[in-house]
C-alpha cells in the first residue's frame, strides 16, 4: 500500500517518513526534526516555508563559492550532454585528466599524481589502502599500523571509522582497531600548564615513544588533519606537523594529511599543509570544497618519490586495483574545474585571507559573554565553546544541551550553526563578506544571551 506521503510534494514529514539520515535519532525515529531546504543563493539557504538562513557551516565545510553559481551549473550541464560517464577501469576522460593536472600544479612538493574517489571517506580509505599496497610491494607485510589521533575524524568506511578518534561515533558499531594506534590530541587545553613549546616537545616524545614501542618496522602511516575540524577545531602547536613529518621520515612512515576540510580555500590557500602549517606530506586527501559541494568528488594526491618505489621494474607485474565505479566521473570533474576557475577569477583565496582576521576577531569578542569559555579557529573555520559553569552543577550533558539551545535560537534568528558537544562550529562559505560576518556573530551573540537566560531560569536541565 502506498502511503499518503508518497503522493505529496517535498515536506518535512515526507523526509521524516522515508529518509534514513546520518546521525538519525533512533529513539524518535519518525519525528520531523530537520528543516527541509529547497534552494540556495550566495551564502543563504531557504527552507520549505520560505525562511532565509545563513549557511554557517557551508553545508558540511564544503560550499566554498556559495549557492546558485551559474558557471558551475552550466559546466555540469554541458559535460552531462557531452559525455556523462566513462569507466575508470578501461578509459580516461578529458575533465579528469585536466583536473588531475590542475590539482598536481596546486599541490606542494612532488605530489604530482591524483587518484579520484567519490568523497572524503573513500579518499582517506584509498590512501590507506595505498599504504598496504606500498608496503606489501616493498616486502614489508608487517608494516601496517596506522597512527591516528584522539578527536580526529577521517570518515565512515569500515577502515576510516576505525581511524577516527571521536569515540562518540563508536557505540553500536563494530570498530576494528587492531591496526590503529591512537595518540593524544594536540590540544593545548590538555597541556596541564605547559607552554606551547613544552607541549610540542611532549607531543613529539609521545609520538616517538609510541613508534618505538610498536616497532618502526610495523608502523605504516601517520594520518592527521592539519586542524582537527570535527573534533572541535583543535589547532596543534606551531611547528607540530613539520616536526612530526621529520620523525616519520626517520622511520620510513608515510605522512598522510587529511585535507578533506581544509583544502580548496578554507584556510586561504589551495592546500593548508604547506602554506599554513609548514609541512609537505607524502599524500594529501581532499574532497568537499573541490566542487563546492555541487556534486560528490574526492581523491588523494601523492608524491612521485613514493610511486617510483613501486612502479616500473619495481612493480613486478602488480596492479593497484583499488577503485570505484565513479572514480574520476567526468561531470564531477567538470564541476571541479569550474569551481577552481571561479575561485581564481574572483580571487577567493585572497578574499579569505583578508576576511579571516575579522572573522576570528569577531568570534573572540564573544568571550565576554558568561557562557563562552573559548573561541578559536584558522581561516574561515571557527569554534565557540560554551560551558554552563560548575556553579550550575554543569556536566558534559548539560553543556551539550546549552550548545543545542544556542543552535536552536540561532536557527530561529536566521543562522545555521553546527553543534558539536558543547561547541558551536562555523565555517561559512568563502565568499562571506565582513558585513555578513558581523551578521553571523550578532545572531550568535543574541542566541548565547538567550541560552544563558534559560539556564539561569532553570529551563535547561
Amino acid at each position: 500500500m502506498i502511503s499518503n506521503s508518497k503522493l505529496c510534494g517535498p515536506t518535512v514529514e515526507v523526509a521524516s517518513d522515508h529518509v534514513l539520515f546520518p546521525a538519525h535519532d533512533m529513539e524518535h525515529f519518525d519525528a520531523p526534526v530537520r528543516p527541509l531546504l529547497v534552494r540556495g543563493e550566495g551564502i543563504y539557504v531557504f527552507d520549505v516555508h520560505g525562511r532565509r538562513l545563513i549557511d554557517g557551516p557551508a553545508g558540511m565545510w564544503c560550499t566554498q563559492v556559495g549557492y546558485g553559481r551559474k558557471e558551475i551549473a552550466d559546466a555540469l550541464s554541458a559535460q552531462a550532454l557531452k559525455l556523462s560517464y566513462s569507466s575508470p577501469w578501461y578509459t580516461a576522460n578529458g575533465p579528469a585528466a585536466e583536473l588531475a593536472a590542475r590539482i598536481a600544479a596546486l599541490a606542494p612538493g612532488d605530489l604530482n599524481h591524483v587518484f579520484f574517489t567519490t568523497g572524503g571517506s573513500t579518499a582517506v580509505d584509498s590512501a590507506l589502502r595505498f599504504t598496504e599496497f606500498y608496503n606489501n610491494m616493498l616486502g614489508r607485510p608487517d608494516k601496517k599500523i596506522i597512527l591516528c589521533r584522539m578527536e580526529g575524524y577521517h570518515g565512515s568506511t569500515h577502515l576510516t571509522a576505525a581511524c577516527s578518534g571521536r569515540t562518540g561515533n563508536w557505540p553500536h558499531f563494530d570498530i576494528s582497531t587492531d591496526r590503529v594506534s591512537f595518540l593524544s590530541a594536540p590540544d593545548i587545553r590538555s597541556a596541564e600548564g605547559k607552554s606551547e613549546a613544552d607541549f610540542l616537545e611532549w607531543l613529539l616524545v609521545d609520538f616517538e615513544q609510541r613508534v618505538i614501542a610498536l616497532g618502526p618496522h610495523r608502523v605504516a602511516a601517520f594520518l592527521a588533519e592539519p586542524i582537527l575540524a570535527s573534533g572541535g577545531v583543535i589547532i596543534p602547536p606551531t611547528g607540530y606537523h613539520a616536526r612530526i613529518k621529520a620523525l616519520c621520515a626517520q622511520h620510513d612512515i608515510l605522512y598522510i594529511s587529511d585535507e578533506v576540510v581544509t583544502a580548496f580555500g578554507r584556510c586561504g590557500h589551495w592546500f593548508a599543509s604547506q602554506d599554513v602549517f609548514g609541512v609537505t606530506p607524502d599524500i594529501i586527501t581532499f574532497a568537499k570544497g573541490v566542487t563546492s559541494g555541487y556534486v560528490p568528488l574526492g581523491g588523494f594526491v601523492i608524491s612521485e618519490r613514493l610511486l617510483k618505489r613501486v612502479t616500473g621494474a619495481h612493480a613486478r607485474g602488480a596492479y593497484f586495483t583499488n577503485g570505484y565505479t565513479f572514480s574520476g566521473h567526468p561531470v564531477s570533474c567538470a564541476a571541479a574545474l569550474a569551481n577552481i576557475a571561479v575561485i581564481e577569477t574572483e580571487r577567493v583565496l585572497e578574499h579569505v585571507r583578508t576576511v579571516s582576521p575579522h572573522f576570528q576577531r569577531q568570534l573572540a569578542s564573544l568571550r565576554e559573554l558568561p557562557l563562552v569559555t573559548d573561541t578559536r579557529g584558522v581561516g574561515l573555520i571557527g569554534c565557540v565553546e560554551c560551558f554552563a559553569g560548575t556553579a550550575n552543577g554543569a556536566t558534559a550533558e548539560l553543556n551539550r544541551k546549552v550548545a543545542e539551545r544556542v543552535d536552536r535560537y540561532c536557527f530561529e534568528l536566521g543562522l545555521i550553526v553546527r553543534p558539536i558537544g558543547a561547541m558551536c562550529v562555523l565555517s561559512p562559505p568563502l565568499i562571506t563578506t565582513e558585513r555578513q560576518v558581523d551578521d553571523i556573530v550578532a545572531i550568535l551573540r543574541e542566541a548565547i544571551v538567550h541560552a544563558f537566560e534559560d539556564l539561569q531560569q532553570g529551563a535547561i536541565r
